[in-house]
């Protein structure tokens, strides 16, 4: 039996490796901390394979690089940390509206403003609401590992050609330094086998030209995209939904997380085991579209929820939304870098079940 080649290397490597082998050939960007081996390993990476990157001179200039680049039908990608995503804002919007595919990949930090480098999730708004202006949606994945990063990358690159639509992969400062050993199972994408793309600017010899814009003076022909645009995110919603459920049947509380933060709640419900406590995880990997009919159907067994999260509380609201009152959802978040321990947790999730109308922090 072959045996899998399995390397060790930074979350941030990963994701520009796993760039290279979806048939990635494009990188602009620009640098900020805790992001930046992605950029020096493209850096590298890239020229190797025939591809290009370039280091803008700024996140404004980058995300319209890749505005250029995937309106003439290239895999393109772009990374940055939470300040430099706000600064990518104005561009995503035009992404969306033109209806182009890219990968973005946030690595977020601390904030508001500067804030600090180390990790934290208070991006979810921005990530999942649309941070900039207009009716407009990404598809978000937040993966919990190295391995995973790899394979949200891989699929996010997919998704996007698949809606031609923009995807962020939102990791975080740990996830991105941390060191784990990583597999690259699938096989790397042919760049001339990738999805065949009639919409985009490749010059137009013997057919019409192509036009890529979100510029629409004629209020009928803006209603008319934003109504389109809809359709393809309500399909989102119906299709990609994407969650991992563990031992929530018999549980007495269920902790929800998503990435580097669900796997400190692992760790608090094996802990719990010892005291004879069940501890269900509900782990989003999709946060747009969220999954809310899993929500839904575990607010059914009528135990609490403890949201946990690097934030003062984002998800939460999602989570309420999605059991609409029919089980108590609380929540415990740490900001400024700090991560909660298994402990920590733990004690929170008796304190709610002791008192389950108390107020967690």
């Amino acid at each position: 039996m072959a045996v899998q080649r399995r390397l060790l290397m930074k979350g941030n490597e990963a994701v520009g490796e796993a760039a290279v082998r979806a048939g990635c050939r494009y990188f602009f960007g620009y640098p900020i901390t805790p992001q930046n081996e992605i950029p020096e390993y493209l850096s590298r990476r890239l020229p190797e394979v025939g591809g290009v990157f370039v280091q803008a001179e700024s996140e404004i200039s980058a995300i319209n690089m890749v505005y250029g680049a995937a309106g003439a039908g290239a895999r393109v990608m772009t990374s940055s940390s939470s300040p430099g995503i706000s600064l990518m804002m104005e561009g995503i919007s035009y992404i969306a509206g033109a209806e182009l595919p890219c990968v973005i990949v946030n690595m977020s930090r601390g904030g508001p403003g500067l804030g600090g480098i180390q990790p934290a999730q208070s991006d979810y708004f921005q990530a999942t609401k649309g941070g900039g202006h207009g009716d407009y949606r990404m598809l978000v994945l937040a993966p919990a590992s190295v391995q995973e990063l790899a394979d949200c990358v891989a699929d996010a690159f997919d998704l996007a050609d698949k809606y031609r639509n923009p995807v962020m992969v939102l990791g975080d400062g740990a996830l991105g330094q941390m060191m784990e050993p990583v597999s690259f199972t699938r096989p790397a994408v042919a760049v001339d086998r990738l999805p065949d793309k009639p919409w985009a600017t490749t010059g137009a010899v013997g057919r019409k030209p192509n036009i890529i814009n979100s510029l629409y003076l004629k209020n009928d022909e803006l209603e008319a995209l934003n109504l389109r645009l809809k359709a393809k995110y309500d399909r989102m919603r119906r299709d990609e939904q994407r969650i991992e459920i563990v031992d929530c049947e018999q549980a007495d509380i269920i902790l929800v997380a998503y990435g580097i933060t669900s796997r400190i709640c692992r760790s608090a419900a094996g802990l719990a085991r010892t005291s004879g406590l069940k501890v269900g995880i509900a782990r989003p990997i999709s946060l747009f579209p969220f999954p809310e009919k899993a929500f839904s159907d575990l607010a059914k067994l009528g135990v609490p929820m403890l949201v946990v999260e690097l934030s003062l509380g984002q998800m939460v609201e999602d989570v309420k939304l999605a059991v609409n009152g029919k089980c108590p959802v609380r929540f415990y978040g740490k900001v400024g870098g700090t991560l909660p321990t298994p402990r920590e947790i733990l004690e929170k999730a008796w304190a709610v079940l002791n008192n389950p109308d108390c107020e967690v922090f």
